[in-house]
């Protein structure tokens, strides 16, 4: 698959050509926001990002939080040559991250946009750094890569570092990230309604 510019279209008419949920998050308050592409990482994650949180696998959530953000979504069988020619900046969400509110993601996108420095969603565990998603690269870092240089966001996120400005946003508590059943356990219980 070949992903080529859609420039011409608006968010809400690019949603409605490809069939996606025209409920959009708009970090911009009433503008068109910036057409994005954005992928669900679940590449070196195990079985876990099948596992269910509120009775939908984390791939799916992920990928519904891409949607919701206005984010148009490609899978890695998509050539990075094809992600470059599309010329927009590109959202890596993380499956391990599958409650990450799309209004997050949004913002990030924004302010990547905004800024032109790739911008990275991370926790503050007990004075800890951790990195969880998303990473979002704006359209002059994904011309300038040769591919995604790692699956692994903490690889990426310091191969980003050594040739890029990078900003950090902190996430809100439901977009940690799960290393396990326990940790999967503890976020559907701290996200149910």
């Amino acid at each position: 698959m070949t992903v080529t510019g859609r420039k011409g279209l608006s968010r809400t008419n690019r949603a409605r050509a490809y069939g996606e949920p025209v409920t959009l998050i708009d970090p911009y308050g009433g503008e068109d926001l910036p057409p994005a592409l954005g992928t669900v990482v679940d590449q070196d994650r195990g079985s876990l990002p099948y596992a269910l949180i509120h009775g939908e696998s984390l791939v799916a959530c992920a990928s519904w939080a891409l949607g919701s953000a206005g984010v148009t979504s490609v899978d890695f069988s998509t050539t990075w040559t094809g992600i470059q020619d599309a010329e927009e900046p590109l959202v890596l969400h993380d499956a391990l991250c599958p409650m990450t509110p799309a209004s997050f993601i949004a913002d990030c996108l924004a302010g990547a946009v905004d800024s032109g420095t790739v911008v990275v969603g991370f926790h503050d565990h007990e004075g800890t750094r951790v990195i969880t998603s998303p990473v979002v690269l704006p359209q002059d870092v994904v011309a300038a890569l040769a591919d995604v240089p790692s699956h692994d966001f903490d690889e990426l996120v310091a191969a980003l570092e050594a040739r890029f400005p990078v900003q950090y946003a902190e996430a809100p508590p439901a977009g940690r990230r799960v290393r396990s059943a326990a940790d999967l356990t503890a976020l559907e219980a701290d996200t149910t309604p």
